[in-house]
């Protein structure tokens, strides 16, 4: 992993990679789709059973995905099984759910509430 001096913040044009990465994110249905292809390779009618919606919603949402170069897909028979490929996103992926998780016991809050500890 690459890291930055506290001293020197990173150029503008990094940041403003950086906060693409996490408009990407930004979506529950998105974040869902990375979680459970962080672990397996999966098909739309499969990923449409487990994350809601209809399938052009979940195939739009896996298209921004795979042009932003997160998953890839292969060809078996019929089906087209999608998977994460880059590992950097599970770890956001996971990190972000972990700490919403370890907010959660402290904080009281609700299902929907983050209350930001400081």
């Amino acid at each position: 992993m690459t890291s930055t001096s506290n001293d020197t913040a990173p150029d503008r044009d990094v940041l403003v990679d950086a906060a693409e990465v996490f408009q990407l994110l930004s979506t529950p249905g998105r974040l869902h789709l990375l979680w459970l292809l962080s672990d397996e390779e999966l098909d739309v009618t499969t990923l449409v059973r487990a994350v809601g919606g209809t399938k052009a919603g979940i195939s739009q949402h896996l298209a921004k995905l795979r042009l932003a170069g997160w998953i890839d897909r292969r060809r078996d028979g019929r089906r087209v099984l999608y998977k994460v490929v880059d590992p950097h996103i599970v770890t956001l992926v996971h990190q972000g759910v972990e700490h919403i998780l370890d907010q959660r016991p402290r904080t009281g809050s609700g299902p929907n509430t983050v209350t930001l500890v400081r």
